[in-house]
C-alpha cells in the first residue's frame, strides 16, 4: 500500500493536536510548570531525608502519572542500614505498597513509620531524568515540598506525617534535589 506524502502530512497534521494536549497535561510529570487549566501545585511543607530505595514503579496511565511518573518504595532511620532494608520485600501496585519482613527488628508500630510510599513528582527536567535512574538499595538524598496537586475535580494531598498508614498516608513529594549517598553497583 502507498500513502503519498500529501496523506501522511494530513495524517500528522489531525493527530498532532492530540498528541500535543497529552503532552501538555503531562508537563508536570516533564518537570515542566503545570500549564492546563486547572492543574496547579501548593506547597504544603519542605520535606527532605536519606531514603533508602526499596522498589521504584512507573506510572504512565493513571490520572496521577501527569504530575508523578514514579513512585519510590523507601526506607529511612533504622529500616535503610543494608542489612535490614535488604530484608524488606515490596509489592507496590495502583500507587499503593504492601510491605514484608520475616523478622521485624523493632515493634510493628514503630516499623510502619520506616517505610513509606512516596508519589514522586520532578520540580524540573533535569530531576525528571534522574529519578528514573534509581535502584533498589540506593541510598538517596532528596530534598523539596510536600504538596497538593490539583487537576480540575482531582485533589491529591500528600500526607503530612511519617506515622500515618493506610489510604491517604503516602507523600506527594515534589523533588527538587536528588543526591546519591550510596549507589547499587550495576551488572
Amino acid at each position: 500500500m502507498l500513502i503519498s506524502m500529501k496523506h501522511l502530512a494530513l495524517c500528522i497534521g489531525l493527530m498532532l493536536p492530540v498528541l500535543t494536549q497529552a503532552s501538555v497535561d503531562h508537563n508536570i510529570a516533564k518537570g515542566l510548570p503545570p500549564v492546563v487549566k486547572g492543574q496547579s501545585i501548593a506547597v504544603l511543607q519542605p520535606f527532605k531525608g536519606d531514603f533508602r530505595i526499596l522498589g521504584s514503579k512507573i506510572y504512565t496511565n493513571d490520572a496521577q502519572a501527569k504530575f508523578s511518573p514514579i513512585d519510590y518504595a523507601v526506607s529511612w532511620g533504622l529500616f535503610a542500614e543494608p542489612e535490614i532494608a535488604r530484608h524488606i520485600s515490596v509489592n507496590q501496585y495502583d500507587r499503593y505498597l504492601n510491605w514484608k519482613m520475616d523478622r521485624i527488628p523493632v515493634p510493628k508500630d514503630q516499623a510502619m513509620q520506616m517505610v513509606s510510599n512516596m508519589h514522586i513528582i520532578p520540580a524540573n527536567p533535569q530531576i525528571a531524568k534522574a529519578i528514573q535512574q534509581v535502584k533498589r538499595g540506593d541510598l538517596v538524598r532528596l530534598q523539596g515540598e510536600l504538596v497538593e496537586v490539583r487537576d480540575k475535580d482531582m485533589v491529591w494531598t500528600s500526607s503530612l506525617t511519617p506515622t500515618d498508614t493506610g489510604d491517604g498516608a503516602c507523600e506527594v513529594f515534589r523533588v527538587n534535589s536528588i543526591q546519591w549517598i550510596e549507589k547499587v553497583q550495576r551488572s
